[in-house]
């Protein structure tokens, strides 16, 4: 309908970056773009290669997970993202990846340590990494329980998901969100960036020291403080 044309196409863009940007292989991954006025996001259609995708391919579908209009079952995933849209207000645009290094952490299960400036431009904190999932969430709805283990890591650490736009799944692998699905391919792919840089300080130096707080604040602010002056 065309009502959805621009999720669509937005939503079809945005997925067609993950290849582009080396940060999926095959059909890894997924994005999604949402319409708050419309209660409804568009979304990649499950195990459709990319290079046979098209605006009229993504699903749309509600907050609670149910699709509203296309001919394609959508991703795997889909209640994950519903979950979030549904609980968190403020975002437009969600990605899922298996890139490699972010992948690497997740599976580790460790947060990935703020070792540098790179880092610091984007967050003030360690990029947490959710624990694996409890027998009986994983047992149950598997997807949407994803979406509640995501907000509640978040939440028992203190952080917020309009600060904090990436996590990692213990075990699984990255979710990035943000106001658009533009903005959330960034930050997958500064993610991705990030987790390589960590495992690479610490394949040099396994002692390597967290980067000092005057440093993080430095460059965080300036490109996201009150008083910022990174850019145009």
């Amino acid at each position: 309908m065309q009502q959805y044309q621009h999720i669509r196409q937005a939503a079809y863009e945005a997925n067609m970056q993950l290849p582009a940007l080396g940060l999926v292989i095959f059909t890894f991954g997924n994005v999604s773009a949402a319409d708050r006025q419309l209660g409804v996001f568009a979304i990649k259609p499950s195990g459709v290669p990319y290079a046979e995708l098209s605006p009229e391919k993504m699903v749309i579908v509600d907050f609670d997970g149910k699709t509203v209009d296309g001919q394609l079952r959508p991703s795997s995933d889909t209640l994950t993202h519903a979950v979030l849209y549904k609980h968190w207000e403020h975002i437009g645009g969600i990605v899922h990846t298996h890139s490699t290094y972010a992948t690497a952490w997740a599976q580790s299960q460790r947060d990935i340590p703020i070792y540098g400036t790179t880092h610091a431009d984007h967050n003030t904190v360690d990029i947490p990494c959710a624990p694996p999932m409890s027998d009986e969430m994983i047992a149950g709805d598997y997807e949407y329980q994803t979406g509640f283990q995501i907000m509640n890591t978040l939440a028992e650490r203190g952080l917020s998901y309009e600060e904090i736009e990436m996590i990692l799944v213990g075990n699984h692998a990255p979710f990035t969100w943000a106001k658009t699905p533009a903005k959330a391919v960034y930050n997958s792919a500064v993610l991705e960036s990030v987790a390589q840089m960590a495992y690479l300080t610490e394949s040099i130096n396994g002692n390597a020291p967290r980067l000092k707080d005057a440093l993080i604040r430095k460059h965080f602010e300036r490109k996201h403080g009150p008083n910022s002056y990174y850019g145009q």
